[in-house]
């Protein structure tokens, strides 16, 4: 059986309102009046409406100018679990989740970076490129868990803002007390991209749970087993 999903969450993805210019942006072009900037970091294999969800509901609630979701090159938590698609292929994937979505975009700047990705390295980079933005680090609230074991992790509090997204009827979790939090509530959405790429051999499998745009990308690629036909 699927996961559990609220559809009212698919139509802001499957209908996108504007388009966003392909170019990173994640260290200029700022606005010199600003609220602040969101980093949602992942490895987007493949992105799906629970990222994009989450994202949404983040910029909306703080009135961010916009959050960037920051794909991950070589995710050090993760690699050696299983194989990972290309950073490039995920980055493309994930540009094209977020195409036309006013707010939201995809950012190269840890692909760019290249080698381990480190979250406190772009956190760095950001804030030196412009030391007065605030910076807003965006996790669900099983991550924020365990954020001690994160590298560098007693610097990451003195260079953002902690945004726990925390969905519907969840447990409220608790970070470390160092930080300074801000908690955003979004409607549960019970799906996972490990699910998705264990549902890649069907496209209709992946239907509402990828952005069409994504699956075009995954079949050109030949991503999970999915090609065209």
């Amino acid at each position: 059986m699927f996961p559990v999903l609220w559809v009212t969450l698919v139509t802001p993805v499957l209908l996108p309102a504007e388009t966003v210019p392909d170019s990173d942006r994640t260290l200029g072009g700022m606005s010199s009046v600003r609220r602040g900037l969101g980093i949602l970091g992942g490895t987007f294999d493949p992105p799906h409406i629970g990222h994009i969800a989450a994202a949404r509901a983040v910029f909306d609630a703080l009135m961010l100018e916009r959050v960037l979701l920051m794909v991950a090159n070589e995710p050090w938590q993760k690699v050696g679990l299983r194989p990972l698609s290309e950073p490039e292929a995920r980055l493309a994937m994930t540009k094209a989740a977020v195409e036309g979505l006013d707010g939201l975009e995809a950012s190269d700047l840890e692909v760019r970076r290249g080698g381990p990705t480190y979250t406190i390295d772009s956190l760095e980079e950001l804030h030196s490129a412009d030391p007065d933005r605030d910076l807003f680090l965006i996790l669900g609230a099983d991550a924020a868990i365990g954020l001690n074991s994160w590298h560098r992790s007693k610097e990451l509090p003195a260079l953002a803002t902690l945004v726990i997204v925390e969905r519907d009827g969840e447990t409220r979790a608790e970070a470390p007390p160092e930080w300074s939090i801000e908690r955003v509530t979004m409607p549960r959405v019970d799906i996972s991209s490990t699910e998705l790429r264990a549902l890649a051999a069907s496209r209709e499998a992946l239907v509402p749970f990828v952005p069409p745009r994504v699956i075009d990308e995954i079949e050109a690629r030949g991503l999970y087993g999915l090609a065209d036909s």
